[in-house]
């Protein structure tokens, strides 16, 4: 079964599936204020139905609270799972109002979301106003720009207090280097504007804050805002009912609608790839072969070189002394995820993974999973297994957001970002960057 195409402002997936706890209330019933528009929901599996078998027939899944999975139904689709004997409970909308969309110079939508022109202006803003503190590079091309289509540079920023050799595409650098990811997934949203804060509060702080002007002194503090821009074109091209795509925007396999077309970029890294994941039409398609897209190229690039290999095979552990941290950022969920998350197999390093994990959460409220999570699906070719599979660098995903309400779901309110999201995350981001320098060692 493939997800069935909807009108442009409907373009969300397919449903939230969690075995329903003994005793819990009855799901709301299944109802819809306009013909076709999505919800979350909560499913009740019966025997002989898995998560991972609605995975491969094309829904999409995706982390809910505390690692519950979570899938978005139209109507039509909300029906076919009921049909499959699934009870489905709605926990929640997609879309909310939102005043104004979005702003005359298009560098924002829903209510103040960077595009990403606003993401690259802001980018390109910090790097000419702090030159002492910051330096933009070009990393990639998106699959557009690769196609002569329009498209984007993929752009990295190194912050710290830059001196000689800093902040340099080498693994040579004395500085340990912390890299937060973002917007791999383009409909989640709030990644991005997290990233964004991330800069702007590092180049404010030099100086002033000494905790973090010490941090900048001895850290090299990368940020990659927008590791899929061609899909955040897609997602701000509706600027007040954001258009939910996932992927890349690769149409070159022939046989899907346009709006099922594309790329799982979190799937098509060069770490445990399978093909197994799903068609072309589907969320979870890993490409026609590992490190496909260009996107992956130019993050996966990116990290090669910034980081040493301290790592054997996939069995073995990463050495002692192994620096960096790593953060792919992710909604929703509010869920830590360490390596590796394509397997139920413990990473050799679980025991001081899930020890640097639990210190982030003490600060976000997140716990710490590794494997399917309780999810009952796995993702292999995720840019975090990469990096630790091959690297042995400390890998996490950050599942940013809750399963419903206002801040809830792939499109919170914007208001939410500093209300919420930020004062939560910061903390965390802080304490990973300062544990870079010995994440597997015994920082307090």
């Amino acid at each position: 079964m493939r997800r069935i195409a909807v009108p442009l402002a409907c373009l969300v997936l397919a449903a939230a599936v969690v075995a329903a706890p003994a005793g819990s209330a009855a799901p709301e019933p299944v109802a819809a204020t306009t013909p076709a528009e999505p919800a979350y929901y909560s499913l009740v599996l019966p025997a002989g139905v898995t998560v991972a078998d609605l995975v491969r027939a094309g829904y999409d899944i995706g982390h809910g609270h505390r690692s519950r999975p979570m899938v978005v139904a139209t109507p039509e689709e909300a029906a076919r799972l009921r049909d499959r004997g699934i009870t489905l409970g709605k926990v929640g909308t997609v879309y909310r109002p939102v005043s104004p969309a979005t702003d005359a110079a298009g560098t924002t939508y829903y209510g103040g979301y960077h595009t990403s022109a606003g993401h690259e202006q802001h980018n390109a803003e910090v790097a000419a106003a702090h030159p002492d503190l910051v330096r933009l590079y070009d990393i990639g091309d998106s699959w557009k720009k690769t196609k002569g289509h329009g498209g984007h540079d993929i752009q990295a920023l190194c912050i710290s207090k830059l001196v000689a050799g800093d902040c340099a595409l080498s693994s040579t650098g004395q500085k340990p280097k912390f890299v937060l990811h973002a917007q791999i997934h383009a409909r989640e949203v709030v990644t991005g504007e997290l990233a964004y804060r991330w800069i702007d509060l590092l180049v404010s702080s030099y100086g002033k804050d000494p905790a973090i002007t010490s941090l900048m002194d001895t850290r090299e503090l990368w940020v990659v805002p927008m590791a899929n821009p061609d899909g955040v074109d897609v997602v701000a091209s509706s600027p007040s009912r954001p258009v939910l795509q996932r992927k890349n925007v690769n149409d070159s396999v022939g046989g899907c609608p346009a709006a099922e077309a594309g790329v799982d970029l979190n799937r098509n890294s060069g770490f445990q790839w399978d093909p197994r994941q799903g068609g072309p039409c589907d969320e979870t398609y890993p490409g026609a072969k590992a490190v496909s897209e260009p996107e992956t190229i130019a993050v996966q690039g990116l990290l090669d070189k910034l980081f040493r290999d301290t790592k054997g095979d996939v069995g073995e552990p990463a050495a002692a002394d192994t620096t960096g941290v790593f953060l792919s950022l992710h909604s929703y969920g509010n869920d830590i995820l360490a390596p590796y998350g394509y397997t139920n197999t413990a990473a050799p390093n679980r025991a001081a993974l899930i020890a640097l994990g639990k210190k982030m959460g003490a600060l976000n409220g997140y716990p710490v999973s590794t494997g399917d999570g309780g999810v009952g699906y796995f993702a292999p070719g995720a840019t975090d297994d990469w990096l630790y599979g091959t690297r042995g660098v400390a890998s996490y995903t950050f599942e940013v957001g809750d399963l419903s309400g206002t801040c809830g779901g792939f499109l919170p309110a914007y208001r939410c970002v500093d209300s919420t999201f930020w004062p939560k995350n910061k903390a965390a981001f802080l304490y990973a960057a300062k544990a870079a320098a010995a994440p597997y060692g015994t920082l307090p």
